[in-house]
């Protein structure tokens, strides 16, 4: 499949990550910004929830703790069950708000398994709907998302 260049794309993770390290990463940063701006659905304890700003499929989104920790066995017992909880919340919303037919859910850890932002580990919720690859990716090798970000926000707030 070809590439899409997206220039933007490489600007907003690394403006926001800025380096490497507490303070400078991708989700550390989103922390601090306005929660629409953010595109933050939801916070908890330990975790939050924030829509892909580059989505998979509609209402493709992320749980990361809110403390700056890249191995999953370092994350403490009562993070872990709060992303957990905040992972179901969110699935239970998707469902309510968007009726997925199922879901991806898988976390990347390390660069080498294809995370983005190495150091500060995240969940990927992708809903999946029967059919949801057409020809556009398969001949156009193009994705279209049926509706923009704003719309999938909404929808998932009025649902949690």
């Amino acid at each position: 499949m070809e590439r899409l260049w997206a220039p933007w794309r490489g600007e907003y993770v690394n403006g926001l990550r800025g380096g490497e390290g507490e303070g400078g990463c991708l989700f550390c940063e989103l922390q601090k910004l306005d929660d629409g701006e953010a595109l933050i659905l939801a916070r908890s304890e330990h975790s939050f929830a924030v829509l892909n700003r580059y989505p998979y499929n509609s209402g493709h989104l992320m749980v990361a703790p809110l403390r700056h920790v890249g191995e999953l066995e370092d994350v403490k017992d009562d993070e872990s069950l709060d992303m957990q909880r905040l992972l179901q919340r969110c699935i239970r919303a998707l469902k309510e708000a968007m009726e997925p037919d199922g879901f991806n859910l898988g976390m990347n850890l390390g660069r080498v398994a294809g995370a983005g932002v190495p150091d500060h580990l995240h969940w990927h919720v992708v809903p999946r709907w029967n059919g949801d690859t057409n020809f556009m990716p398969t001949i156009a090798e193009t994705k279209v998302l049926p509706e923009r970000l704003g719309e999938t926000l909404g929808k998932l707030r009025a649902s949690l």
